[in-house]
């Protein structure tokens, strides 16, 4: 067998347990997400390091949903530095100052996401939003919390911080191959396994929508014929609540 084929044998698997596992926890986090959506409210999504790159994959895209809003926080990703960010991530109050300027509702949504779910930075951001009466989804490994110690002041964990908590299956330190003679295991999960949960989610937001005899607030792709005026209706509606839609557009 080769290495791809080990690979994908593993995330296969993977994928399979998450679907019988993590099922029904993502059909009634789905229900509750479109409820809020057909009710005027929006999802916020945010991650540190790598976990910031699923908000970028579900923010403004074709076949995705529009009332969705990315937590940017830059000294968080990796492009201004990426020792940096990881420690960051691991300082207890450092994000809050940065979660003022967003306007987080009760009619609100928000998805963390943390593979370790023992960082202060993204349990912070659960807090968060609990605090601001939002429902939240946590996406985070709870191997994590039972193998770990919690890094957060209070000693808490991302997965006990939220309404719901999905697991995404990945193994302490993400790596699920390893090499005779080599100590360094390698090929991460969590981008597999969370992207899969996190489309899968908005497949199942949609198809509640679909139950509110409302239009869809799905974006077209802006390299097919006739899409233009589809999508500038969507920016129009929710440009306002999310002004990363509109920035510097003009």
């Amino acid at each position: 067998m080769t290495i791809t084929q080990q690979y994908l044998k593993i995330v296969q698997e993977k994928l399979n347990d998450i679907t019988q596992q993590q099922n029904n926890k993502i059909i009634t986090a789905a229900s509750e997400m479109a409820q809020r959506i057909a009710n005027g409210g929006i999802i916020y999504i945010f991650g540190c390091g790598h976990s910031h790159i699923f908000s970028e994959d579900l923010f403004y895209r074709a076949g995705g949903i529009a009332p969705v809003r990315p937590i940017f926080i830059e000294p968080l990703m990796l492009h201004q530095g990426a020792a940096a960010s990881s420690h960051y991530e691991k300082q207890n109050d450092y994000i809050n100052r940065h979660l003022d300027k967003y306007n987080l509702t009760e009619h609100d949504c928000l998805i963390v996401i943390s593979t370790s779910g023992i960082n202060p930075a993204p349990i912070d951001a659960a807090l968060w939003g609990k605090r601001h009466g939002a429902f939240t989804l946590a996406l985070t490994s709870f191997i994590y919390a039972e193998t770990q110690r919690s890094k957060h002041k209070e000693g808490r964990y991302l997965k006990e911080c939220a309404d719901i908590a999905i697991d995404n299956q990945v193994p302490i330190g993400d790596a699920v191959l390893s090499l005779p003679g080599q100590q360094a295991p390698f090929a991460p999960v969590s981008s597999m396994t969370g992207i899969f949960i996190l489309h899968a989610l908005f497949a199942e937001i949609i198809s509640n929508l679909s139950q509110h005899n409302q239009p869809l607030p799905i974006f077209l792709s802006g390299n097919i014929e006739n899409s233009a005026q589809h999508n500038q209706l969507l920016l129009e509606k929710y440009g306002d609540k999310i002004p990363e839609l509109v920035n510097n557009l003009n």
